[in-house]
This record gives C-alpha cells, sequence and structure tokens, in this order.
C-alpha cells in the first residue's frame, strides 16, 4: 500500500488553494504562541514587579542569536523532507526522521548548557538596564533549559509540516499553551514568582510540545514512522541538514546580532523606552508571524516541485507566496494601525510607554509587507537549492543598513537619537534587501529553468 497519498499533495491539484489551507494552522500556530507570550508579558505587567515587561523583553533579541542558528537547521529537514516527499522516496524519509530527531537532541543539550551557563555574561555583554539585570538573568537562565525541549518539537513538527500535516502541530501548541498560561497563574500571580515563575511556565510547556511532538511521529503511519530503538544519525543526511539549514541559521544570527546591538542602543534611551518597545515589539510579533508562515509554506512547496523539476508550479507558488502576503498585512496590520494605543495598554499603563510603542508601531505596521516580500523571496531561493546567496544578501542589505543608523546616525546626531530613527531603519533595510534577493530570483530562476527544458528535450531526442 502506497502509504504517501495521505499527506498533502505539494506538485499537484489547485497550489494557491493548498497553500492557504497548509499555511492557515502554521499562522495559528504561531498566534498561538505569541498569544502565550504576550501572556507571559501580561501577567508580570499586571502581577508582577515594575520592570519584569521590561526584563523579558530585553532578553528577546539575545535568545534569537543564541537559538535561531539551530532552529535554521531544522529548515533543512523541512527542505530535505519536503524533497523526498515530492519524489515520493519513503526509504529517503525515513532515513531524515532519524537523523533528524538526533541532531534535535545534540542541538538541544548544546544550546541549553551554554546557555544556562552564560546567561549573565551574555546579558552584560548585550548592555542590558542594571535596573533589569537581575531579573532578566533569572529569567533567561530557566527559559535556556526549556530550549532542549524547543529544539526536540521544532524538528520534530518540520518533518510533519513537510509532508502536509499542519494541523497536529497547531494542537499541540494549543495544549502547550494552556498549559503555559495554568503555570502562569499559579507561579505569578498565587506564588508571586514574577519572571522566573513565567520561565518555569514556558520551559514547562515547551517540555510538553516536545512529548506530544514524540508521541505523534512514533504513531505516524503514512511517509513516515518513527521508532526510538532505531534512531541513528545517517552521516550523509546529516551533512545535507546542515548544510541546508546552516545558511538560514547564519542569516537568523546576523540578523539577530543586528538586534542585540539595536536593543543595546534602546537600553541606552532608559526603562521607559524600553518598556514602550518591547510592548510593541510583542505586537509586531502577530503581523510578522503571519510572513513567516508564508514563507515556511513556500519553501515547502518550492522544495517539492524543485525535486521534480516542475518550472511552471514553481513560478506559481512565488507569486501566490506574494499574494499571501499582500492578504494577511492587510488584516494584521490594519488591525495594529487602527488602535495601536489599544493595543500597547493591555501590555503597559505608563503613558510615556505606550506614546514610544504608538511612535514604533506605526512606521512598522504600514511597512511590514516589504519585510515578509523579502522573506518570501529569500525561502523561494532557498526552495531552489541556492542556500548561501540569501543569507549574503540578506545579511549586507539588514545588517549593514541597520548599523549604519545605529554607528553613524543614531550615536553621532542629536536629532537621529531616539527610537524614530530605530524604527525607520527596519523598512529602509527591507527594501534594499528584496530588491537584490528579486533581481537575483528572477535571474537564477530563468537559469533553472532553461536547463530543465533542454534536459527533457534532451530525454525526448534520446526516446
Amino acid at each position: 500500500m502506497d502509504n504517501t497519498k495521505k499527506g498533502t499533495s505539494f506538485t499537484e491539484g489547485n497550489l494557491f488553494k493548498k497553500m492557504n489551507i497548509y499555511a492557515i494552522p502554521l499562522i495559528l500556530s504561531g498566534l498561538l504562541q505569541l498569544l502565550f507570550s504576550a501572556a507571559d508579558l501580561v501577567v508580570c505587567g499586571q502581577f508582577g514587579s515594575d520592570n519584569s515587561v521590561g526584563a523579558i523583553s530585553s532578553t528577546g533579541p539575545l535568545i534569537s542569536l543564541i537559538i535561531n542558528l539551530f532552529i535554521g537547521i531544522a529548515t533543512g529537514s523541512n527542505v530535505l523532507m519536503s524533497r523526498a516527499y515530492g519524489l515520493r522516496d519513503q526509504e529517503r524519509g525515513q532515513k531524515i526522521v532519524y537523523t533528524s530527531m538526533y541532531l534535535s537532541i545534540i542541538i538541544g543539550l548544546i544550546v541549553s548548557v551554554f546557555g544556562f551557563i552564560f546567561s549573565k555574561e551574555l546579558l552584560v555583554m548585550q548592555d542590558t538596564d542594571e535596573t533589569l539585570l537581575d531579573l532578566s538573568n533569572d529569567y533567561l537562565k530557566i527559559y535556556f533549559i526549556g530550549v532542549f525541549f524547543m529544539m526536540i518539537y521544532n524538528f520534530g513538527s518540520s518533518l510533519l509540516r513537510a509532508v502536509g500535516d499542519t494541523k497536529r502541530p497547531f494542537i499541540f501548541l494549543t495544549i502547550a499553551g494552556v498549559v503555559n498560561v495554568l503555570f502562569n497563574l499559579i507561579f505569578v500571580i498565587a506564588l508571586k514568582l514574577d519572571v522566573t515563575g513565567v520561565a518555569i511556565s514556558t520551559a514547562t510547556s515547551q517540555a510538553v510540545s516536545a512529548i506530544l511532538v514524540v508521541i505523534s511521529l512514533i504513531k505516524n503511519k503514512s511517509f513516515f514512522h518513527f521508532n526510538i530503538k532505531e534512531m541513528k544519525m545517517y552521516a550523509s543526511d546529516a551533512k545535507q541538514i546542515i548544510w541546508i539549514g546552516i545558511p538560514a541559521g547564519i542569516q537568523s544570527v546576523i540578523f539577530s546580532i543586528s538586534n542585540v546591538i539595536i536593543q543595546a542602543s534602546i537600553n541606552s534611551l532608559g526603562p521607559t523606552v524600553i518598556n514602550g518597545n518591547g510592548a510593541a515589539m510583542s505586537i509586531e510579533g502577530f503581523i510578522y508571524t503571519s510572513m513567516e508562515q508564508t514563507c515556511f509554506t513556500c519553501i515547502a512547496f518550492m522544495s517539492a516541485n524543485y525535486a521534480i523539476h516542475n518550472y511552471k508550479n514553481i513560478k506559481k507558488i512565488f507569486w501566490y507566496s506574494y499574494l499571501m502576503i499582500i492578504m494577511y498585512d492587510v488584516f494584521f496590520s490594519g488591525i495594529t494601525l487602527l488602535i495601536p494605543s489599544q493595543l500597547l495598554r493591555i501590555y503597559i499603563h505608563d503613558e510615556a510607554a505606550i506614546a514610544v510603542g504608538v511612535e514604533r508601531l506605526i512606521i512598522l505596521a504600514a511597512t511590514y509587507a516589504i519585510c515578509g516580500f523579502m522573506d518570501v523571496t529569500a525561502s523561494a531561493l532557498r526552495g531552489i537549492n541556492y542556500q548561501i546567496l540569501p543569507t549574503v544578501v540578506t545579511s549586507v542589505g539588514i545588517c549593514g543598513t541597520r548599523l549604519f543608523f545605529i554607528y553613524v546616525m543614531f550615536n553621532n546626531y542629536e536629532q537621529f537619537h531616539n527610537l524614530k530613527s530605530i524604527s525607520w531603519s527596519y523598512p529602509v533595510s527591507w527594501i534594499i534587501t528584496v530588491s537584490l534577493n528579486l533581481t537575483f530570483f528572477m535571474v537564477l530562476f530563468h537559469k533553472l529553468k532553461m536547463a530543465w527544458i533542454r534536459q527533457e528535450l534532451e530525454r525526448t531526442q534520446i526516446n
């Protein structure tokens, strides 16, 4: 019996409809994660200490810097599994499952131990405000314990999504999120543990999601299954996963380095700006998650069609992805622009901090679609097997522009020494980067298309 047919086909039928069906559970999963993260901030803002929101939000860029490199490797698992699924190669898919889960355990242990030991040193390197340092360190140490489970969930869910199963990861996150909220109520409100309670709740919820995804992989009987006793590392697959995933991870790391530098600059503006900026960043995450999940959709569908040399579908998937970015941005950015101050008041009550947050939200919400186009184009390049190029382009376009704003404009000119100036560096960097990535994609896709047409003609002549 061919079990591969139980999944969603990425290469046939109405691709726009299938892409949205695939993306919506991903978006809902991302929104749930953000809602539960926002719940952490809301609970701390309402029931914690005065600086708890700033303490948690200050760790965000640093957490991204440490873990994004390794989460990027999960993208490699997704791409390889999508290709195997497109080719209906179940034997290869089985090897990818075992190798991916083996990598997730190794990576999870490394990141958790490193982060737990060096959390305070990392916060000091980021120039975390002295008033926030101890609270941030309490949160970060416990958060990194949960990273081990986060890695297992991310690799496991990427494998499920690669064969069209986006519903079960969504269900697992829902369950884990409910656990997170319940534990927040106990640890923060009842036991008064402040940011420590939030961190314990987060780590526990990550463990729940990891356990659920492993059980799902074990019970899975379609394109692949998972048997813990048979788990082993297949060197050739591990190399390919790392080769595909590391550039995406490096891009995220370089991106995060620029954000750490930006956060350090924001920290120099004082607690009011830190709190307003932190709340605004949390709200922006709801806009960005729809775009991020569209990118995951793009790369999964692209990879499957790349495996079978279907250039017509690749072209459709690219433009469908752009259309999806516009659709989702109109909805999420539109809400943000209509009620920015009301959304910020969910997190914070200081009117000065709210004014700071509104200023940032108006600039970024109005321009976030450009960020979506940028990321989709980079994902499309990876989907057609160009791994290094989008990393280089994005590093230069994003980091170069933002570091110029910080080191030249922000640090040397009083009129630019404010959050508004930093906020404008984002859309400017997006415009530069999407222009470069789009040019490269058009040229390289045409080159790939012509090569495949020539191969098909040669096969036809031989036959």
